[in-house]
């Protein structure tokens, strides 16, 4: 006989009872519409269940939920109830019939009237012990939010079985809610890890508008923003009230990023079932990756005729197990044995398809129920998913008392004065959150700083097997980390491979990610150009100098080192003409040296022949420094030989020239000879030429100590491939030019005088030849200075000035030899006969005859004699001390 609008723990010392409502075999004995259970004891537990959906056209209440709303109520009424009674309420579905529902809770606190208590012989008290739970999984935490900001105002303590929204983890805010189930924040967490391990970075999400599917998103989308690497294409929200034609909408939209195909849901079951039909209509079966939250789980229901567009769907569900005890006293239920159950015969009508009499609430010709039905005999029976978690939400209450009742009354029976007056509520809060058992499935049961329970997900993926039957299969689950079976996944068709779902495909190695301003998972790949290679995934930096990138160009290889080979073309041409060059000037020293004391060997000079031939010699055997491999000693040497043969060479045509251009000079004034004529002298000024050069290098060599280098410039071309470090001596084009500089002032001198000397009889002395060798000689240095300066840029350049340098040195020297030489080894090995001694005249006869023979040849007549090198032997037999008029002839000429 307690009032409807007043619940609250009571302790009832009399005979007084609370008043039960109860539906009995036929409807008539209960009111049409009744939406509370009422049942005494102890302390009460208040309970809210979604018993029935949400009502049409202004009716708060629609069809009853079978297994949501009647398998979650009697998974609170089975429990053990010898102390306490639980006064349950229907929230149909609705936030708001939800808080309406709860005010009943919360009426007598306000009114603090108890007029309509009414017992006999009996005295009331009342406490405090108090807990609702209760929430719709289509919009659950809307009425646990509601109810929660009602019950916190009276510090009622409340226990969600079902309510994930992250919102309610705000301790400040929803201070007296707890929750066996985990919140939606760990929901979201484990639901990126499951993208994550997709590999797919580009998703849409899509949300029933509502606290539950809003703050799920919100959630997930907070996530990808802190651990990046997932970006969110869209998101979509469904309307409470969805217009006609509004999930085709939302499907055309999905598809303006057809790239984001995984789409991650937080939906109730009605709108997932029609976001599938909506795709099945527009023509995209399998198209679309859904990623469902524990509102889609592994039921049925949104998926029913629309399997094939359901299939690969990975879904999330808290980790649950079946309650043996719950089946065996569900299946155990009947008419005559649950009348507490206001909602049974309703429930009993749906579960069998049939009418409980004339008053029954299903219309139609149906057969009538007998009673006599069983639950799992004659209707299909599956337990609901949230059951274990409505008795872990009774029996955290219950330890929660137990512990407070020991410690409050300890070694009382029933209810001690101190809980029997007034519990205060904050003081059973740490009690609930203090628990610590294993529920009804065995797993356990606690709660953080915040009431929330751990996460603990199960990972569904639904799979059309080969038989083309349709099922949920567990491939993974998350407990704080993610342990999926990816070999156990199946998309359409069987295929196991991983569907993409990015906006851009992934860039080659070598290629870095330009991002589309705004989208980071969306980008454009560069090729890491030239010498550049992939430092990280977003830059391209430089090789080292000496480096070029690799064949991925992923990081950076040392540039290949050459130098010239032996094997090389471009150093056998020039090889092979030195090695002849030497042979032929060995020969040449050889045959001179063998016929030392001969008229032509004498009249050439010896000692400057000797020099001259030093230089020729030299100039062929600096090809061979020039290709061996650099090092220190070798680039010594090259330093000193370099333009040492040159400078032998043209330091001796320039002595001869000179002497020559000195003689005649003096002639036409007196008929004494001019000074250091004599072979001697000759050696001293060719020798003191030939010093500078020593100097000038033994200069270079204190300035700069000869060393190697490996250039890297000088083949550093475009394609990296091609680059290559050239080992040489550290002698620039500025050097080198120095270095030969002093040799071709010598030659340019020396031809000046062979120009002077033009006017000489060709009967006379080597003037002429000397003049042609250093004409052909200045040809090639002239050839030589545009193709060994304008190769500079050249990928080649090493060998074609090596060869160049060391060709053009080859030709000067085989110029001087042919010229110079090979007519006198002629005469002297195929024409003894002409090798003789002549009459020996005066040096002013000599001088006289040179004259006329000049003036003589001027008018294009020639004296009968042809007198070559009587001056010459004049000279040398002057400072031999012998007779001054000692003449030789090359051909057998009369004087």
């Amino acid at each position: 006989c307690l009032p409807g609008g007043l619940w609250r723990g009571l302790l009832f010392t009399g005979p007084c009872r609370l008043e039960i409502l109860s539906l009995s075999l036929y409807p008539q004995a209960a009111p049409e519409y009744a939406h509370s259970i009422r049942l005494d004891g102890d302390i009460i537990l208040g309970g809210l269940f979604p018993v029935h959906s949400r009502g049409d056209r202004g009716t708060p209440c629609g069809e009853l939920k079978k297994e949501k709303g009647i398998h979650r109520l009697e998974a609170m009424i089975c429990c053990p109830t010898s102390r306490w009674g639980a006064r349950i309420l229907d929230t149909c579905s609705r936030d708001t019939y939800a808080l309406e529902q709860s005010l009943t809770f919360v009426q007598a606190l306000i009114e603090r009237d108890g007029s309509d208590v009414r017992c006999a012989n009996a005295t009331l008290r009342s406490s405090q012990a108090r807990q609702d739970r209760g929430r719709d999984r289509g919009r659950p935490s809307s009425v646990s939010i509601m109810v929660a900001n009602i019950l916190r105002l009276f510090k009622i303590p409340q226990i969600s079985y079902a309510s994930t929204a992250p919102e309610l983890s705000d301790n400040t805010r929803y201070d007296f809610f707890s929750r066996v189930v985990p919140p939606d924040s760990y929901q979201a967490q484990a639901m990126m890890d499951i993208v994550t391990a997709m590999e797919w970075n580009y998703v849409s999400t899509l949300a029933s508008e509502g606290n539950y599917g809003e703050s799920g998103v919100e959630a997930f989308v907070q996530i990808s923003r802190e651990t990046g690497g997932v970006c969110i294409a869209q998101s979509l929200k469904i309307p409470r009230e969805p217009r006609q034609g509004e999930f085709d909408k939302i499907i055309r939209r999905l598809l303006e990023t057809s790239n984001a195909r995984a789409v991650i849901m937080f939906a109730n079951e009605d709108d997932i079932r029609r976001v599938l039909d909506a795709a099945k209509k527009n023509n995209q079966t399998g198209h679309f990756l859904w990623v469902g939250s524990d509102s889609w789980g592994s039921k049925i229901s949104p998926v029913i005729g629309q399997e094939r567009e359901a299939e690969g769907a990975i879904t999330i569900l808290p980790k649950r197990a079946s309650v043996d005890a719950f089946d065996r006293y569900f299946r155990s239920r009947s008419l005559s044995n649950n009348r507490r159950n206001v909602w049974f015969a309703e429930f009993w009508e749906e579960n069998f398809n049939c009418k409980l009499g004339m008053h029954g609430k299903r219309a139609g010709s149906l057969k009538k129920c007998t009673g006599l039905e069983k639950v799992g005999r004659d209707s299909s029976y599956e337990q609901e998913g949230k059951v274990q978690f409505v008795m872990d939400a009774v029996y955290a209450m219950a330890h929660a008392l137990h512990r407070m009742h020991r410690e409050l009354c300890y070694g009382y029976p029933g209810l001690c004065p101190r809980m029997a007056s007034s519990i205060d509520g904050k003081e059973l809060l740490s009690y609930i959150r203090a628990v610590n058992f294993n529920g009804s499935a065995g797993t356990p049961v606690v709660f953080n700083e915040n009431g929330d329970a751990p996460g603990r997900y199960d990972i569904f993926q639904y799979q059309i097997t080969n038989r083309s039957t349709a099922e949920y299969r567990v491939i993974g689950s998350w407990t704080n980390k993610l342990h999926l079976k990816v070999e156990a996944m199946r998309w359409k068709k069987g295929d196991p491979s991983l569907p993409p779902s990015v906006c851009s495909i992934p860039c080659r190695a070598g290629e870095r990610k330009k991002v589309v301003k705004g989208v980071p998972c969306c980008w454009h790949c560069e090729r890491c150009e030239g010498y550049h290679f992939q430092a990280s995934e977003f830059t391209c930096e430089l090789c080292p100098y000496e480096m070029r990138p690799d064949a991925n160009r992923t990081g950076c290889v040392p540039i290949p080192i050459i130098k010239l080979e032996w094997h090389s073309p471009w150093a056998v041409v020039p090889v092979f003409i030195s090695m002849l060059g030497i042979i032929a000037t060995s020969f040449v020293i050889v045959t001179f040296v063998r016929h030392n004391d001969t008229p032509i060997v004498r009249a050439s000079g010896r000692e400057m022949s000797y020099v001259l031939l030093t230089g020729i010699f030299l100039c062929y055997a600096i090809t061979f420094l020039m290709i061996a491999a650099p090092d220190v000693g070798v680039c010594s040497f090259r330093r000193i030989f370099l333009g040492l043969g040159m400078c032998f060479s043209y330091a001796a045509l320039l002595t001869k020239t000179n002497r020559i251009h000195r003689i005649f000079e003096q002639g036409k004034k007196s008929v004494t000879a001019p000074r250091f004529i004599s072979p001697a002298s000759q050696l001293v000024i060719t020798f003191s030429l030939i010093s500078v050069q020593l100097l000038g290098v033994f200069v270079w060599f204190a300035v700069d100590p000869p060393h190697t280098v490996v250039d890297y410039g000088e083949q550093r071309t475009q394609d990296p491939t091609s680059a290559r470090g050239v080992l040489k001596c550290d002698i620039s084009d500025l050097s080198l030019i120095c270095s030969l500089g002093y040799s071709i002032l010598l030659m340019v001198t020396c031809t000046v005088y062979a120009i002077k000397t033009r006017g000489v009889p060709e009967t006379f002395n080597e003037a002429k030849p000397i003049g042609f060798t250093m004409y052909t000689t200045c040809i090639i240095w002239l050839a030589f200075i545009p193709i060994f300066f304008g190769t500079s840029q050249s990928a080649e350049r090493m060998y074609i000035q090596t060869t160049t340098l060391t060709i053009s040195l080859s030709l000067s020297a085989s110029v001087s030899l042919g010229m110079l030489y090979m007519p006198k080894v002629y005469v002297i090995l195929f024409h003894p006969e002409q090798n003789v001694p002549k009459r020996k005249r005066s040096f002013k006869a000599i001088v006289t005859a040179a004259t006329m023979s000049g003036k003589l040849s001027q008018k294009g007549d020639r004296p009968n004699g042809e007198v070559k090198t009587e001056l010459c032997e004049s000279m040398e037999t002057n400072s031999d001390n012998t007779d001054p008029m000692n003449t030789q002839s090359k051909h057998n000429h009369a004087e």
